[in-house]
């Protein structure tokens, strides 16, 4: 089985497609992210669709399979795999041309130099792997059909059916091509154009190379931030502004574990932070199609607010399992849908608040009907905040009075203040002053375990959440609070590795039953970022920084990052690639960034001195959020 870390992604911004480095494109879902997948090996076998393209074996030259060495065109989402053969090298250039009619994978072989026997075994099947379509030729071109669905295949080169799949065997010289098309289109409609290859290359990198341009952020980790742009651009819905979590479903947080989740909607916490990131290196466009999806999702109903929705606005994501996908590394079971999209999840009415509160700051234009869905998010937030729910991380047992969620809570009322402060909104600020303060004095009362000098999970429990290193980075408190200093360490030392990979929560030693799941998980990469935030807050910028470049070696050889990361088997899991990873590692570059370029003394201790006398909050979100608009 390929590792996770072994897959490229490429897309058109309406869904994507994950390419191994041995050539075979092993997971595609069409027309859409959240669509069925006609090819389905990812999370299976070969027999559940996926399409090849590879040097042919050399039964001369018996040995492992030969893998490609890749790497991404320039600042673009076009990926190139070099093949090197005892006969030659070729190489392969893999990307989807941002839509603009029929969605498309092209894929285009170019020999480099000698005569290199390639193969081509197109092998799709519809409904994740379930459906074997009616395969057969119209006009010399390829079609393979099922129910609603028709992919048409396009190449110059001989192509003949076979055992349920299109193989087409040819060979390459130096400075020859063949290019193959995959095009999708209804299976009742006209087929679709007959496209130029090279055309859509030039039209792909101009696309990426422009956008990619436009990143204002120009620290030392600039090629690591753009990649990651490019990334989270590539997970945007482009026709709604929605952003999903990851392109895949099921890619599991242990290997053989029932930790299996479908990401491929837009929840509003990842997507509020991921803008955020978008709107600190100079995106202002993502964020105002965002808010116009947010305000097609949520329709006027805030009272039933749901923490997540499909890629256009969709409320019904019922989840099920499919049987018949024995799951990666037989990692089961495999699902669908997202019955967490029914959860009660009080941090996000903090997460989005901040991201207007952020579009705000980075000179977003006012909307008249987003400051009335903020002023209904706060009535309903302020009649809601004392109740128990399922927090950040969905967990699945009882509802608890979750610290974090009380915190973002703060946000929300915080953010909300400042914007009214600003003549920015309409806002009754000494009722909001007062509601602030006390949940600030209730989370400080009941969230703090004095004896341990550490925030816990919840009111009264002895365990840590790392969502509790976000305490000072939102401005809950100040970085030199002995209370957010003893509430880093205790995290440190208790659900980080040595080498300062961070854990989400306790799933095994402790309360097992918080998440209500069996089995272990990896470390959290996005809160091994959040961790490298709160050490350069609190002045330990050495460490800060050494953690941070740590963390970019764990990046696959395309610089890509899953949800989270084995240290024991050093291996990628979760989801792939994941907003939350590198919406972390933009913001902790931008972070570093105006923290060494800040002119803030150190102690001899090593944390950041502060002026006498602020008090709680005073360190001021606007204090890390203008810093991060400024990089």
């Amino acid at each position: 089985m390929n590792h996770i870390e072994q897959y490229g992604l490429i897309g058109d911004m309406q869904t994507s497609a994950h390419v191994c480095d041995d050539g075979s494109l092993n997971w595609l879902c069409l027309p859409r992210f959240d669509s069925a997948a006609v090819f389905a090996a990812l999370l299976g076998t070969q027999k559940h669709g996926a399409w090849r393209i590879a040097p042919a074996p050399d039964a001369a030259t018996p040995g492992p399979a030969v893998r490609a060495e890749r790497r991404y065109r320039d600042d673009s989402l076009v990926l190139e795999s070099m093949w090197r053969t005892p006969k030659g090298a070729v190489r392969v250039t893999d990307f989807m041309p941002p839509r603009d009619g029929a969605p498309q994978v092209i894929r285009i072989v170019e020999g480099v130099t000698g005569e290199v026997p390639m193969f081509s075994i197109l092998r799709p099947r519809p409904g994740y792997g379930r459906v074997s379509p009616w395969i057969h030729e119209v006009g010399g071109r390829m079609v393979s059909e099922a129910g609603a669905d028709a992919l048409w295949l396009d190449t110059s080169t001989q192509q003949v059916k076979k055992d349920g799949a299109v193989v087409s065997s040819f060979t390459v010289s130096a400075e020859e091509n063949v290019a193959f098309v995959l095009s999708w289109c209804p299976s009742h409609g006209a087929p679709p154009e007959i496209p130029d290859p090279r055309a859509a290359l030039a039209t792909t990198l101009e696309f990426w190379q422009d956008w990619s341009r436009q990143c204002t952020y120009a620290g030392p980790y600039r090629e690591s931030v753009v990649r990651s742009l490019i990334t989270l651009k590539a997970m945007t819905y482009a026709p709604s502004g929605g952003i999903v979590a990851a392109p895949t479903t099921s890619l599991p947080e242990e290997i053989g574990g029932s930790r299996n989740w479908d990401y491929r909607y837009t929840w509003l916490r990842d997507a509020s932070t991921t803008l955020g990131a978008l709107l600190g290196t100079g995106y202002r466009w993502e964020a105002e199609a965002w808010r116009r999806w947010l305000l097609r999702a949520v329709a006027g109903d805030p009272e039933n607010l749901q923490i997540m929705y499909g890629i256009a606005g969709e409320r019904d994501l019922a989840e099920r399992e499919l049987p018949w996908l024995p799951g990666y590394e037989d990692s089961a079971p495999v699902r669908i849908g997202n019955g967490a999209a029914d959860q009660l999840q009080l941090d996000v009415y903090g997460e989005v608040i901040e991201t207007f509160y952020l579009a705000h700051q980075n000179g977003v234009a006012p909307c008249g009907d987003t400051a009335a869905l903020h002023q209904q998010l706060v009535r309903q937030l302020a009649e809601r905040w004392r109740e128990p729910d399922e927090g950040i991380w969905e967990i699945r047992g009882p509802r608890r009075h979750f610290v974090h969620s009380k915190v973002m809570a703060w946000v929300a009322v915080d953010r909300t203040i400042r914007l009214a402060e600003a003549g920015a909104l309409d806002a009754d600020v000494l009722a909001l002053s007062n509601l602030r303060e006390t949940i600030h004095r209730e989370v400080c009362t009941k969230g703090f375990d004095r004896e341990r000098g550490t925030f816990t999970q919840s009111y009264g429990s002895q365990e840590l959440d790392a969502a509790l290193l976000l305490i000072p980075r939102v401005g809950f408190l100040p970085p030199d609070d002995p209370r957010v200093i003893g509430t880093v360490d205790a995290v440190m030392r208790e659900l980080a590795t040595p080498d300062g990979l961070v854990h989400r929560y306790p799933t095994t030693g402790h309360d097992t039953t918080v998440d209500g799941l069996s089995g272990r998980e990896g470390a959290f990469l996005l809160c091994s970022f959040w961790l490298v935030d709160a050490l350069a807050l609190t002045g330990r910028h050495g460490e800060a920084q050494s953690l941070f470049e740590r963390l970019l070696t764990l990046r696959s050889d395309l610089g890509l990052l899953a949800e989270e990361y084995d240290p024991v088997t050093r291996r990628q899991l979760g989801n792939f690639p994941q907003t939350f990873s590198h919406m972390g590692l933009i913001e902790s570059a931008l972070l570093l960034q105006q923290i060494a370029c800040s002119s803030l003394p150190q102690t001899t201790t090593g944390r950041i001195p502060l002026a006498d006398g602020l008090g709680a909050g005073a360190i001021a979100a606007e204090s890390v959020s203008e810093m991060l608009a400024r990089a």
